[in-house]
């Protein structure tokens, strides 16, 4: 195992939710990489058609790399070494080694790897358009409990990125045409991550505020519903795409919490609420399917997926389904991949990152990455309430307007 020795280490006693808050203002992207070939950003395949743009909105799970040209933390950055080492060798803004589910759900579409909007230079929009930001939430709320405010894209945020979007589409090719683009068009969802590992992670009090574990993930829930009802779906979008929510509480920089005070094992309480979300996000899209006339969806039981793969890793083929590659302490749960993130610069970096489930803390490696969005596309053997359409079926339905 590599280690790399960038400051000295003399905080594994500090808890997460301190680290967090003490982390600067973010860095210009690392220039290190192990010395591979570099790829371009670019093609995944063959440029798509209308019929298959993709939309993506949500958080680190599908950021490419919007949150490079914003004013944040290293917190919610990845635009340094090792970040995206594995494929790319350079750092792309991409909470992995390489690429993410976005990425290979592309591929699968025959298009390009979708860019993130906030990309200089990003007016190519026909093929879809990358909303996404790490650290977003459902709620606008999410992290403005924290000592240090976090500036994220929100969602709401990102739906009005959306509607410029939507403007370009009718100003260059017309109302017909881009309506069609945006009726055909798959809109994917990876949010509510933050929204609940942020009660145990800074100081926020929505959590206690809002009466109970319950209600609280109903305003979640409430939020997605609101965006995608009114924001897309009363102006012509009829397919779309969600993950769940995998059991927070066994992520990494959650379980070195329970560690801290238990002795080991998952962080049950986030878990419990990522449980909650589920159920709440399954009743959701079933009253929608009910509700609305041409609504489809397609919903990947990342919960399953990622417990499957932590808790019999060698079924999957790797080694390791608890630790993280990069980062430090138990687990390698404190967020210090990368050695620009709070007080902590010491971290260790494992050789190959294909042996290993976790990425980092938080996120994943993009073998798994590769694996989940495969399931996605194809449907998984694993049989999840509700009943969804397979991803690649779902691309191929048309648009009911």
């Amino acid at each position: 195992m590599a280690t790399h020795r960038l400051g000295c280490f003399f905080l594994l006693q500090i808890p997460v939710a301190v680290l967090l808050v003490l982390d600067g203002i973010a860095a210009a992207a690392g220039s290190e990489y192990r010395g591979k070939p570099q790829k371009k950003l670019g093609g995944g395949g063959p440029g798509g058609t209308a019929a298959t743009a993709l939309f993506f909105f949500g958080d680190s799970y599908f950021d490419a790399g919007n949150n490079n040209y914003i004013n944040t933390t290293t917190l919610d950055q990845a635009n340094f070494w090792p970040y995206g080492e594995s494929y790319f060798s350079f750092p792309t803004g991409r909470f992995s080694n390489g690429r993410l589910i976005s990425d290979f759900i592309a591929e699968y579409a025959k298009l390009p790897l979708i860019p993130p909007f906030l990309q200089p230079g990003n007016q190519e929009y026909r093929n879809g358009v990358n909303f996404a930001s790490a650290g977003a939430g459902a709620l606008d709320e999410t992290f403005r409990g924290a000592t240090f405010i976090f500036q994220v894209i929100g969602l709401r945020t990102q739906l009005r990125y959306y509607t410029k979007v939507k403007a370009w589409l009718r100003h260059e090719l017309g109302d017909v045409e881009s309506n069609t683009i945006l009726s055909r068009a798959v809109y994917l969802f990876s949010v509510g991550t933050n929204d609940y590992t942020s009660p145990f992670l800074t100081n926020s009090t929505m959590l206690a505020n809002s009466g109970s574990p319950s209600k609280y993930a109903r305003m979640v829930i409430g939020n997605l519903t609101s965006v995608v009802k009114q924001a897309i779906y009363d102006r012509g979008g009829r397919k779309f795409g969600f993950l769940n929510l995998g059991s927070l509480g066994c992520l990494p920089g959650l379980r070195i919490l329970q560690s801290q005070t238990k002795g080991g094992g998952c962080f049950e309480e986030a878990s419990k609420l990522a449980n909650l979300h589920n159920r709440a996000l399954y009743n959701f899209l079933s009253k929608m399917e009910d509700q609305l006339q041409g609504f489809r969806y397609s919903i990947c039981d990342f919960n399953g997926a990622l417990r499957h793969r932590m808790d019999h890793p060698s079924r999957f083929g790797f080694e390791e389904g608890r630790a993280a590659c990069c980062g430090a302490g138990r687990y390698k749960g404190i967020y210090s991949c990368g050695g620009k993130r709070a007080m902590v610069k010491d971290f260790e970096l494992c050789e190959n990152p294909k042996k290993y489930v976790f990425w980092d803390s938080y996120h994943l490696t993009e073998r798994v990455y590769r694996q989940m969005a495969s399931e996605m596309w194809n449907g998984s053997r694993r049989r999840g309430r509700p009943y969804s359409l397979k991803l690649k079926d779902l691309l191929q339905a048309q648009g009911i307007l």
